[in-house]
Parts: C-alpha cells; structure tokens; sequence
C-alpha cells in the first residue's frame, strides 16, 4: 500500500514540476531525506543528499551564466553577490513552497515535525535534489528551463531592493542609523555531521533576538539572519 501511494505522488509531483520522468526512482530519491531511510530498512532507493550536490552544481552553473548574459555592465562582484542572494536557502525554500513540494517530502516523523528553518533548508535541499535528478533524467537543457522559470523572475526584485548587498554590513548600518546600536551575533544551534553541519545563528540588537538564519556555515548563516532582521525590522 505504501509504495502504490509513493506512486500516486510522484505521478501528481511530476505534474507540478512540469517534467515527466524516464526513471520515477530519480525523483523518488530526489523527494527522500536520509531519516526516512532510518525508518524504512526495507526502501529500495538513495536519499537525496547526492542529487542535491548535483543539483547545486547545476543550479550554479545556470544562474551564472543567465546573470553573465543578462547584466553585461556589471562587474564579477556584484554578480557574484547577486547569484548568491537567488540562490540562497530562503529563495530555494521560497521556490519549492511555491511549486507545492512540500506534501511530497518522505522523511522521519521526527523531522515531519521540525517548522521554520529547519524545514527551510530541508525544501531548499529539495530543490536542488530534484534539479540533480531532471538533469540526470532529461538533461541540461531541461534542467535549465525549470530553474529559469522558477528563480529568474525573482532577479530584478533582488536588484531593485539591492537584496544582493552583503547583508551584514547593511543591517549594521541600518541599525546604527535607526538604533545607535552594533547588532551581534550568536550561534543558536547546530545540528549534523562534520561534513554536512547546518548552523542556526541569531542577530541581536542589545537583548532583542530580532531574527535567525540557517547556513551551512556560520558565515552563511549570519548573512541570512542579517537579511531577515532587515525586514523584520521593516529597513528594507
């Protein structure tokens, strides 16, 4: 019964993705985190963990060149900001909400339960899995569509809002012009083995936890505190 449902939800997954797979197990493993493979010894099939460093490998390669044929007046820079503000966990979590992923995720019921950051960087993880596996399936070009259609349009906004600006020094300025006070940063948490550690940093104003990120390293993850704190904070 188990496997009939797996099949019911990988015909309406690939439904919403737009891609129509040779070999479904592709996408079976794309949608499978490592702790649902604890739960079920008897699953025939890899977690995700290889398709998503395929996938962000992928993910790079299209978004740089996009942004390298598209802004011809920018410089390596500020392009390079750029791809990292598309392509962060918020963006990619953002992307697979949008897309409906979310229902379909196999993982343990512990994790099932885990909300806000945690299951962030789990769709983002998602995302990139499953472009691993339609360039696996279908091939780059396929792979490239589905990127463009889901992130592209997100990059003016970016530019607009100069979203790509590194956001430390930007939410540092913001709260010395509004609060006359140099946020700080502390590690909240930090979770899985030494060659995929996830850390969860909080930015402070004095006493007043203003927002959290989550990276997989805590350079990473303050950046995206820093964003957050931007807009909570209503400066952007």
């Amino acid at each position: 019964m188990e496997e009939r449902n797996i099949e019911i939800d990988l015909t309406a997954l690939q439904a919403i993705l737009g891609v129509n797979f040779k070999d479904t197990d592709l996408l079976l493993s794309a949608i499978t985190h490592r702790s649902y493979l604890n739960e079920h010894r008897d699953a025939t099939w890899e977690h995700n963990e290889r398709l998503e460093f395929l996938g962000d490998a992928v993910l790079e390669l299209v978004v740089t060149d996009f942004l390298f044929s598209t802004y011809s007046d920018k410089p390596e820079g500020e392009l390079t900001a750029i791809r990292a503000a598309l392509v962060n966990t918020i963006s990619l979590s953002v992307a697979s909400e949008q897309l409906g992923v979310n229902q379909y995720l196999l993982m343990s019921k512990g994790e099932a339960k885990d909300e806000g950051r945690a299951r962030q960087y789990i769709l983002a993880n998602v995302f990139e899995a499953c472009i691993g596996a339609i360039y696996l399936d279908q091939g780059y070009d396929t792979a490239r569509d589905f990127i463009a259609q889901r992130l592209f349009s997100q990059t003016e906004e970016i530019i607009k809002q100069r979203l790509w600006q590194d956001a430390k020094s930007r939410f540092q300025e913001l709260a010395q012009e509004h609060a006359s006070i140099t946020p700080t940063y502390e590690t909240v948490s930090q979770e899985g083995p030494d060659h995929d550690r996830v850390f969860t940093i909080g930015v402070y104003l004095k006493r007043e936890k203003v927002a959290e990120g989550i990276g997989r390293s805590k350079q990473e993850a303050e950046q995206q505190a820093a964003h957050s704190a931007i807009i909570a904070k209503g400066w952007n």
